[in-house]
Order: C-alpha cells, then structure tokens, then sequence
C-alpha cells in the first residue's frame, strides 16, 4: 500500500484535477438529475455503462465543446482523459467545468482514477524482478566472489592500459602502418639479347621498405603519406620486358617522400583525390586486374601487374571519380611528371602529363569492364620492346658519348585500353585485357629523324586462382605479348620483326596474416620481339612483411 501511494504522489496531475472538478467552483448551474442530463462521470475500461442515452468514452480533451486551452484546468483535464482514460463529459458533448458535484459523484470519480492507476501500476511492474529472484542473485554474488574479484581486477588493469595508450598514442588521426618487400631474383637463361648475355646477372637480394600514414579529419577523407626506400634493381637482360613491378630505379637504400595525397567525398557519388606526389594510374582510377598488388602481392612483373598503357600515368595532379549508381563509373585525371620544375618545358601543364579518362563498368561483383582513354605527352610505357619506348630508344641511339645532355625527342600519344575481369567461381577468375597506343614524334631534332607514328599493341590474358591451397593464398597465371611495334613511318625507328610471348606463372602462400612468400617465374621467348635473342627465365622469391 506503501508503495501504491508514492506512486500516486508522483501523479499529482490525477489528485488535482479531480479536486478541481469543483472544489472552487461557482454554483451557477442548476442540477439536472432526468436521464438524459446525468454527467457520465467515470467509464473504465472493465465498465459497463447500462444507460442508453450515455456518451461513450472520449479519447481527446478536444471532443469536450466546453473546454478551452485557456481554462485553468485544461492541462489536469487533458492528462486525466487521454492518458488515464477515467474522465468522460455529458452526453451532449460538454464536461460543465463550472457545475458544483455532490460528494457521491466526487467519490465515483476519484475511486475510477485510483483503480486506472492501479491496473497501470500492476502493467508496469509486472516484469519486475521478485524476492526470490533478489535471493538467487544475492546467492550466485557470494558464491562467484572470487571470480568476480578477479574479473574486476582485470577491467581495472584494461583501463589503466587503455588510458596509458590514449596518453601515449602515436596520433588522434593518424594510423600508422608498414610494408617491407624482400626478393631474390636471378636469370635463369638468355646467352645473347641484344648483345647481352643476360646469363652474366648474378643473384640479387634487396629491399622495398614503405612506412605509411594514414590520416583521416572527418572519418570519410584520407591523407596518405608514404616514405620508401628501394635498393631492388632489375635484372640487365638488354630489354625492358620481364622488369619486376617491385623493383625501384637507382639501387639505394635512401629514404624519400613516395606518395602523397589527399582523398575526400564531394558528394554522396563523387570522389576527389589531390595528388601532391608519386601519383599513378592505380590512384585515381580501377586497373581491373586481380593481380595488380603495386609489387607487394600479385603478379611479379611490371606487365603483369596492369595494362602497359597505365604506366603513362605518373606524377602530380588531380584526379575525380563519378558513380552513376553501384554499376557505372566515370574516372578522370591529370597527372604531371614534373610539376616542381619552373625551367623550359616543365612544370604541371608544359612538361611530360598523362590525362585519363575511364569508364569502369560492374553489373556485378563478379564481373567488372573497363574502356580506358590515355592521352599522354613525353611519357612512355615501361615495358614491351625497346622500339616500344621510343623516346629512350632515340636517346640511346642518337646521344653521342661525351654529350653533356643527352638527345630528347619529344612524343605525344593517345591510348586506349579494353579491360576485362571475371569470376567464374570463388576460386578461379578469368581476365585480361588489350592495349593499342599511338605515338608521334614532334621534333625532328634538326632534321635528323623524319616526323612520323608509331602503332603500338599489346595484349594479355590472366588466370587467378583465389584460396588455392589455403585461405588467403593466390596462385596465378599471365599470358600475353608485351608492347610491340606493330607499325612505323619514323625512319629511325623500325617496327618490330618478330613476337615476343610473356609467360609468368607464381604462387603467393598466406603463411599469416602479416606474410606472404610469393616465388615466381618469368619467362620470355624472342625477347625485344627479336627471334634472334634467346629465351630469358628470370625466377623470384618475394617475401612481403606488413604491419
């Protein structure tokens, strides 16, 4: 009973209006007891109301014609019929406010509003715990107090580390993480290519070392900061075919700001990326080949790892994608080689750029088209033959030694790209892609070279095995013909006479979740698309280490 009223004393919107419905009012009505005319003061919800001619309940303050938002009692009122339903007006639709009431009609309706009290009391406590189970509580606290002891030290000590870690943490918004890429590689045969005896290459062992921040303002941007350090080099086999996609360009092991960007939504579809440094196709847009691990994991060769046309793309600039819904998307770029150079023939719009244009077609996760566009200027493509590259290829034979600066003939191209990848099955993707670039020269360097074009292609087709063996591991296989001159109306530059096949076959072992041990073989028949080069076998064992 106790409890029942401090319950009721929490409610004083029941006493009050109740005691309102007269205790002050004025006698200004005349009683009226006929049947018509009797106030139908209480219905509950187990009542029945036996007279014909009576209201039924209202539900809302407002169906009472008499009753105002400024009366006094409006509020009590209001509370009393729409939240405990135990008021109820005449049957004319009017609750009479100012009407005196008899003691019998204050007891009726106090004695209503008691019990709809009640019945939302027992509601609510219904699913109370009981003294029985207070007891048993009580019981398994005594009987588990030891391990509850133990268990309180422990989130004790979890705190005092945690509050250690948030004092000491590296940063609030950025994470940082590593990358560490060891390989021995070594030519396995090729007596002559080029002139080369690619045979002479002795066993190498080197490094790629990646230390990278990752910071985030918002929660939906990244600033990406990488510091590397590269003392792998390629094997000299007298071509630029079979170059490892891991490997770097002067062999030291002197540490430099890699890549730098900035990434961020614009809106719900579009997303931007600001490319201060190192930028490259894998950036800004979807390469569409499983194998394309940027030489950490997937394939071990440049040609391997993406379309030749990508390579194009390098530097600094800016770079937006467009989702046209979860199927289609739009990529464009700019990237600059040189854009920190102020001198002739420099800088982000006057030196060597790659400009992209990319639709990316996915229907469903299992299959994903891309139609590429590239127009480039004084950049080339990094692999295939060395006629393929022509503006070292001109370098190399028309700077005479004792130069001080070497020959450069400027080239401009347009490519284009036709990328495929599909899942057959969780365990087998089938991909590949084709590639077609045209270049022309735009100097005749005083006029000795003829202005002229070069067509080149290339070609591959790509076999991936997802989870062979283990959970995590990836064996796979890439077949294909490297860039090849297919045409050239350049006098000093012929076309390629014969074709080159690309074969490399690798397994990449998931040994945890922070290892992989990836070996591999590259093998290259007529290499330089020259039958009278020998064949070259370049083996790789990588190891990849992140944290």
């Amino acid at each position: 009973m106790q409890k029942f009223w401090k319950s009721l004393l929490v409610s004083p919107a029941i006493l009050g209006a109740i005691l309102l419905v007269d205790a002050t009012a004025l006698a200004g009505e005349t009683i009226n007891t006929s049947e018509n005319t009797q106030p139908q003061l209480v219905v509950t919800p187990k009542q029945k109301v036996e007279n014909k001619n009576t209201q039924s309940q209202v539900t809302s303050v407002s169906q009472l014609s008499d009753v105002q938002p400024t009366d006094w009692a409006f509020q009590a009122l209001q509370s009393l019929v729409e939240r405990y339903g135990c008021i109820a007006g005449y049957p004319n639709g009017t609750y009479r406010g100012n009407r005196p009431m008899t003691r019998y009609e204050f007891a009726a309706g106090l004695n209503a509003c008691l019990d709809r009290v009640n019945e939302i009391i027992a509601t609510a406590t219904s699913e109370l715990v009981t003294r029985e189970d207070l007891a048993t509580l009580q019981r398994l606290q005594e009987e588990f107090s030891a391990e509850l002891a133990t268990l309180r030290g422990r989130v004790d000590t979890l705190e005092a580390r945690t509050a250690e870690l948030e004092a000491n943490q590296f940063s609030t918004t950025t994470k940082l993480t590593g990358q560490v890429v060891m390989a021995i590689t070594d030519v396995l045969g090729g007596d002559n290519v080029n002139g080369v005896d690619a045979k002479d290459n002795n066993t190498t062992l080197g490094a790629r070392a990646r230390v990278e921040l990752n910071t985030s303002f918002t929660g939906s941007d990244t600033l990406f900061t990488r510091i590397q350090a590269n003392n792998i080099l390629n094997p000299n086999i007298g071509t630029p075919e079979g170059s490892l996609s891991f490997a770097g360009e002067d062999g030291t092991t002197d540490a430099t700001l890699d890549a730098l960007w900035y990434r961020f939504s614009l809106t719900d579809s579009t997303e931007v990326i600001a490319i201060a440094n190192a930028g490259a196709a894998d950036d800004v847009t979807n390469t569409v080949n499983l194998f394309d691990g940027d030489g950490a994991f997937g394939a071990l060769s440049t040609f391997g790892t993406r379309n030749p046309i990508y390579y194009q793309m390098d530097g600094a600039g800016l770079g937006i994608t467009q989702n046209f819904g979860d199927a289609l998307a739009l990529s464009l770029a700019y990237l600059g080689s040189s854009p920190n150079d102020p001198s002739a023939g420099n800088g982000i719009f006057n030196g060597p750029y790659g400009a992209l244009a990319q639709l990316t077609f996915q229907p469903s996760d299992r299959l994903t088209v891309g139609l590429t566009y590239i127009n480039a200027y004084n950049q080339e493509l990094g692999a295939g033959s060395t006629r393929a590259n022509p503006i070292s290829f001109l370098e190399s034979q028309l700077t005479t030694p004792g130069e001080p600066e070497p020959v450069s003939v400027p080239f401009s191209s347009n490519s284009y790209g036709l990328q495929a990848s599909y899942k057959l099955s969780d365990n087998f993707v089938l991909g590949g892609w084709v590639g077609y670039t045209n270049a022309r020269n735009l100097s005749t360097q005083g006029g000795t070279i003829d202005r002229g074009k070069l067509d080149i292609w290339n070609w591959a087709v790509t076999l991936g095995f997802p989870d062979l063996g283990s959970k995590g591991s990836l064996a796979g296989i890439i077949v294909g013909m490297e860039p090849k001159v297919t045409s050239s109306s350049i006098n000093e530059i012929d076309e390629d006479k014969d074709t080159s096949y690309h074969f490399e076959a690798f397994y990449q072992y998931q040994v945890s979740e922070n290892i992989t041990i990836t070996p591999g073989v590259i093998w290259l028949t007529a290499p330089d698309h020259n039958s009278d080069n020998n064949d070259v076998i370049i083996g790789a064992l990588r190891t990849t280490f992140s944290f």
